[in-house]
């Protein structure tokens, strides 16, 4: 009989009980006791609700308070230096300092030490995207003194917990290549330094997790490898071997299951059956290519893990075409096969169960974490004989009903798109004639401010949201709460002198699921949340069928804020890439196909902004770079309708309309010539965490156009002075020709709160203004 395991499960809570406590305890409303208090009752749920399921393998510290590539970190010992860490033990605390640049809750101003509190304020460690899923990771830091040691408890407690639950418990860590792979050399002294020289050491305290787990009771231990699925070096494939080797030498009575996912591992197929370890897992969804070759040359003395339900959608499984999988599996492996999920369901909703809005129809084309659960076990009783023919005809039902539904298709959508033209995707002239003609209309300053778009969602702008979904709050009630809100908000940046205002976003619950809400082809629902960062949730939406926009979305609330100043007012809109990589996707065409829909749709909404009179238009794409494939011979493809799509979207106004573009926590050294390509008049990116270093990309291609280099970073509390700011956009105009330079904070200021935003934004433009006063640097 095949075993079935999870790889890992969502942490947040059915009810996002994680999120309330963690912000609880960071604004001192709670203690640490009871911050720990939930995540043992979180963790205790999550575990029986698999064991229930018929789970056979439970996944244990897959739970986080943050990331668990930071757990991993803190596990390690590697604090970064400017946390001032002393040794010993970390917890929580160091977690959360590392994630957020300060200690607690407590909002400080930059470089200070609080006289009263003695608590660290400093720049966070930098976070970006985990492969191209959206959720966030805080990335290790390295450097030529870096030493690791075995430095916290949080595995062994949490495997202790299970334990004493009478669970079958799998500790899961972050494998040591991939974390060395996913980490970056912070040392100016040495900056050439190799983290792979710190492989040794990094090994030898594996080795001791590895055997104090193994002394604790564990049979099975989980190392999550996904590189496996990048293209890799000789480094990374001479590192693997080494570390392998010597884990396989000191793993005790335990035994080893490496994991990759999110993908096939193609070329690196060889190197990783070649581990000595006793099983490894195969992505099956995102790898189907990898099938046929993996099953011929799989070796006999392992365990074959088939990913087989899909861990990143929720689409409902096709049973019958993933027991054909699994019956060649079987027929190469025999009792050696376990079944689970292709990755971690902490990128999927966690339940079905709460969802009363949703159609019975769409909802039965869903599954979620839990769902997905219940099909890994019906697969394995499938398999065995041993499962029901009702829960196979229901499943194939299920999925017949999704091919042939009406509400898929729009004729007048499909027959738009086909119209399309090269014409369609070009601006009517060059940059620097759109460049002139922008600066006449705007009559902006050097170093002209502003922000990303939203400014905070404080608790009366959520209450009255709930209220008048509700019914508790009439329309007119509603719409006069927001111009309020949207007043109070262009007010204040007129009173500090933000130069290109915004109106806020006040009316947005976020920035996909707004426009979702207001296009056709899109579902909702209820409490489909999944972690993106920290305590940062997104509930994606779900695009179902074809895409239009039946009325205009944003041209009411940026009319409406236009007429409170003289200043031009930014529109603000969210991209078709982004739309789509933050939506859970209709699988039954090219994504391609889905996102020039969606392109059209944010077009006339362009074009309907600038008949209102909106000098400049922002369209958001900070999902861009995550939307590429994971090995480069894909990029191409991708790139060239990721580009369109959004030069669809921008093409349709005029020279003088300013068109403005985000992008936020993203390498983009190896893909700036397609960022160029864009042709977005203005773009701004996510500079502070680097310290600048993601301006090089800018700097060595000698980006043509306009660029926002943020200077403060929004996902810390802590408050940024006027002198490191100007710093920051110092090191910026001796690289970027000065006509050319915006000043703004990373991204949209929605999470924060007004007392953090006020004095960083009056410290921003006050760095301009001091920018403006100073000579121009040499280099521009």
């Amino acid at each position: 009989m095949a075993l079935t395991h999870n790889l890992g499960y969502p942490r947040i809570g059915e009810q996002r009980e994680l999120k309330r406590a963690t912000e609880a305890f960071w604004k001192g409303q709670i203690s640490e006791a009871e911050l720990q208090k939930t995540g043992v009752d979180i963790r205790r749920t999550n575990w029986l609700k698999q064991k229930d399921a018929g789970i056979d393998l439970i996944p244990v510290n897959d739970f986080s308070f943050y990331d668990q590539t930071l757990d991993m970190s803190c596990l390690l010992g590697n604090v970064p230096p400017r946390f001032q860490w002393k040794g010993g033990q970390t917890d929580i605390n160091t977690v959360f300092t590392i994630a957020r640049g300060t200690q607690g809750g407590a909002s400080l101003v930059a470089d200070e030490k609080d006289c009263q509190t003695g608590k660290i304020s400093t720049f966070a460690s930098e976070m970006t995207k985990w492969f191209d899923t959206n959720y966030h990771y805080i990335v290790p830091e390295f450097h030529s003194g870096s030493k690791f040691a075995l430095s916290g408890s949080k595995v062994f407690d949490e495997f202790a917990e299970a334990k004493a639950l009478g669970l079958n418990a799998k500790p899961v860590l972050i494998g040591p290549i991939t974390y060395l792979s996913l980490g970056k050399v912070q040392d100016p002294k040495t900056p050439d330094f190799d983290q792979f020289t710190l492989l040794d050491n990094l090994i030898s305290v594996y080795e001791e997790i590895i055997s104090r787990l193994a002394a604790a009771g564990a049979q099975w231990i989980q190392l999550d490898e996904p590189v496996f699925s990048l293209d890799l070096n000789d480094k990374q494939r001479a590192a693997f071997k080494t570390a392998y080797n010597q884990l396989a030498k000191s793993k005790g009575t335990a035994k080893l299951l490496v994991t990759t996912y999110f993908g096939g591992v193609r070329d690196n197929l060889d190197a990783y059956l070649a581990l000595p370890v006793d099983a490894l897992h195969f992505d099956f969804m995102r790898g189907a290519e990898d099938i046929d070759t993996v099953l011929k040359k799989f070796h006999q003395d392992k365990i074959l893990s088939v990913g087989i339900v899909e861990g990143r959608n929720i689409w409902k499984n096709d049973y019958d075409s993933s027991l054909a999988v699994l019956q060649k599996a079987k027929a190469v492996v025999g009792d050696r096969l376990w079944i689970a999920p292709s990755c971690s369901l902490l990128h999927s909703p966690i339940t079905l169960k709460h969802e009363q809005e949703l159609d019975d129809e769409l909802k039965n084309w869903l599954a979620f974490a839990d769902q997905k659960l219940i099909e890994v076990v019906d697969l394995r009783q499938l398999l065995d004989g041993a499962g029901s023919k009702e829960i196979l005809a229901a499943n194939q039902a299920a999925a017949t009903s999704r091919k042939t539904s009406k509400r898929i298709h729009d004729e007048a959508v499909k027959l738009r798109l086909a119209g399309v033209t090269a014409s369609d995707f070009e601006r009517a002239s060059s940059f620097s004639t759109r460049q002139q003609s922008q600066a006449r209309k705007l009559q902006l300053p050097e170093f002209p401010t502003t922000t990303i778009g939203s400014f905070p969602q404080t608790k009366e702008v959520r209450q009255a949201r709930a209220q008048w979904k509700k019914g508790e709050l009439s329309d007119a009630g509603y719409d006069q709460f927001l111009k309020e809100e949207t007043a109070k908000c262009v007010a204040f940046q007129e009173e500090i002198g933000i130069d290109m205002p915004v109106h806020g976003e006040f009316e947005r619950n976020d920035m996909v699921e707004y426009f979702g809400e207001n296009l056709e082809g899109f579902a909702f629902t209820s409490n489909g949340w999944v972690q993106s960062y920290g305590s940062r949730y997104v509930k994606p939406p779900v695009i179902f069928g074809d895409v239009s926009r039946p009325k205009p979305m944003t041209v009411y609330w940026s009319q409406y804020a236009q007429s409170l100043t003289r200043r031009p007012m930014k529109g603000m809109l969210t991209g078709p890439v982004t739309i789509l990589q933050w939506s859970f996707v209709r699988d039954d065409q090219p994504r391609s196909v889905t996102t020039h829909q969606i392109a059209l749709a944010i077009r006339d909404e362009v074009v309907g902004l600038e008949t209102a009179g909106i000098a400049a238009i922002q369209i958001d794409e900070p999902a861009f770079r995550e939307g590429l494939p994971l090995r480069r011979s894909d990029w191409d493809e991708y790139l060239d309708w990721a580009v369109k799509t959004f030069r669809l979207s921008a093409s349709g106004v005029k020279d003088d309309t300013q068109i403005h573009t985000h992008m936020c926590y993203s390498e983009f050294n190896d893909i700036i010539e397609s960022i160029a390509d864009m042709d977005a008049d203005v773009i701004t990116i996510e500079t502070s965490r680097s310290n600048m270093e993601l301006l090089d990309a800018f700097v060595g291609f000698k980006y043509p156009n306009e660029i926002g280099p943020g200077v403060y970073d929004i996902h810390s509390p802590r408050v940024p002075s006027e002198n490191e700011m100007v710093g920051l956009m110092g090191k910026a105009e001796a690289v970027l020709p000065r006509r050319n330079l915006w000043v703004n904070p990373d991204c949209g200021l929605k999470t924060r709160a007004w007392a953090e935003v006020k004095p960083s934004l009056i410290h921003m433009v006050a760095a301009a203004k001091k920018m403006r006063s100073l000579l121009p640097a040499k280099a521009s």
